[in-house]
């Protein structure tokens, strides 16, 4: 279950998820409006109806049944498969990775990821117990990821 999925949020399932994607996925490296979205589903597919004010309202839970079509087109444009939207695992695993980009854009982690490319287990087990350590003492969470550098 991610954070925007907590009890506190009252909006169907659909709408938190939709809502996710738009804020976490960039296509194309920039956050869209919902106008921005609609266009560009109109433009890969000239059959479908959509608007920015039905991709809020979808987002709000205001409107929560839309077509099949649509699902499909939110699902390529974002690049998750449309299961996502209704999977709790799928959607836990997008979400995942999604994060994990994300971390990777912030500045400084690419520059360690690229470093730690190639290393063996045994160093990148002991650069991590490194960075625990340092992300301890500056008071940030531990990391939850439970898999082990190959």
């Amino acid at each position: 279950m991610t954070g925007t999925e907590s009890g506190s949020d009252d909006r169907p399932l659909l709408a938190v998820r939709l809502d996710d994607l738009f804020k976490t996925v960039r296509p194309k490296g920039k956050n869209w409006t919902n106008a921005e979205v609609a266009e560009e589903l109109k433009r890969a597919n000239p059959e479908l109806k959509v608007g920015g004010v039905y991709l809020s309202q979808l987002r709000t839970g205001k409107r929560s049944n839309p077509s099949p079509d649509l699902l499909a087109a939110l699902a390529r444009f974002f690049g998750v498969s449309v299961a996502y939207f209704f999977d709790d695992k799928v959607a836990e695993s997008v979400l995942s990775q999604i994060a994990a980009i994300e971390a990777l854009r912030q500045s400084g982690v690419r520059a360690v990821a690229m470093r730690a490319a190639g290393m063996k287990k045994e160093n990148l087990q002991a650069i991590t117990a490194i960075m625990d350590q340092y992300r301890q003492m500056q008071g940030l969470p531990p990391v939850t990821d439970s898999s082990q550098p190959e």
